[in-house]
């Protein structure tokens, strides 16, 4: 068996989603396609695809084995595209996760200078709050909005973003202005779900004392925007990035409260898999994201 034909063969079947189409994609025949998985698996000892007349889906095994070898064919697509042309200029597909607020609202001027530096670099981005497994999903690059990773995370930070506890004019005079952290218990509350304080909101008062507030939600959600247009019909008071809320509150929608307390010390930072045998393609969009982001150091 040629590993590497089957290898490729398995993951255009995943991508394509049929072995009938990958089998026109690769101009071979469904007998050959399918004893090329056959024989993967037999190979690897273990099944890739759990499979009926009428489905296909991935086993456990089978996701793992198709996220890297996805990205390890990708990686020798762009070596030999580049060993052709002659030229050290990345080619070929960047999948790129972001959150989607911050995409939204700052990512495409971004890319767009992107791509027109590198305009043989094509990308694919995910717009998702949620975390993205970068091996299973086959994703180059995960943007993360966070105070701090886990450790063993390879990353490099972007940006420092600052974050913002506000609430509508007329729910403040409805429920009152809260003077301390602690005046929160008493209020609605708007929370999102994947902060990693979770229902603690954390402060830091101006004698540099550290306190955590239990909040009691009124709304969870994972959705920012979902939670500042809540806020701005007075649904209560939010902790959000100064990116979501910025523009309500220059139109005066919101208002920042307890301003002389500081919160959550939010960081962007680029994931990637390693740091060793970096594809040009990750290296040249990291480093030109710390470039137009503004912050040079690696985490």
């Amino acid at each position: 068996m040629d590993l590497f034909a089957a290898t490729r063969v398995f993951v255009q079947v995943v991508d394509s989603g049929s072995f009938a189409r990958a089998a026109a994609a690769l101009d071979l025949s469904n007998a050959v396609v399918t004893r090329q998985v056959a024989a993967l698996e037999r190979h690897l000892g273990a099944r890739l695809l759990n499979r009926t007349t009428r489905s296909m889906s991935l086993t456990d095994a089978g996701e793992e084995f198709h996220g890297r070898s996805r990205s390890i064919l990708e990686q020798l697509a762009e070596a030999e595209a580049v060993a052709a042309q002659g030229t050290r200029s990345p080619v070929g597909l960047l999948r790129l996760s972001a959150p989607l607020s911050y995409g939204i609202s700052h990512l495409a001027p971004v890319l767009a200078r992107f791509r027109q530096r590198y305009p043989q670099l094509r990308l694919d981005v995910d717009l998702s709050d949620r975390l993205v497994d970068l091996a299973n999903e086959g994703i180059d690059v995960a943007l993360r909005i966070a105070t701090r990773l886990d450790p063993g995370i390879v990353s490099r930070r972007l940006a420092r973003l600052d974050a913002v506890v506000c609430a509508a004019p007329g729910y403040l005079r409805r429920r009152g202005l809260p003077r301390t952290p602690a005046e929160l218990a008493e209020h609605d509350t708007l929370s999102f779900s994947y902060l990693w304080a979770g229902d603690e909101w954390p402060f830091t008062g101006p004698d540099g004392r550290r306190e955590q507030i239990r909040i009691h939600p009124a709304v969870h959600s994972s959705n920012g925007e979902l939670l500042r247009e809540l806020a701005i019909a007075g649904g209560g008071v939010i902790l959000q990035p100064r990116f979501i809320v910025a523009q309500a509150l220059r139109a005066g929608t919101l208002v920042p409260i307890l301003e002389s307390y500081r919160t959550l010390d939010l960081n962007l930072h680029a994931v990637y898999l390693s740091h060793r045998f970096l594809p040009s393609k990750v290296r040249v969009f990291i480093d030109f994201l710390v470039d137009a982001l503004g912050a040079a150091e690696p985490t």
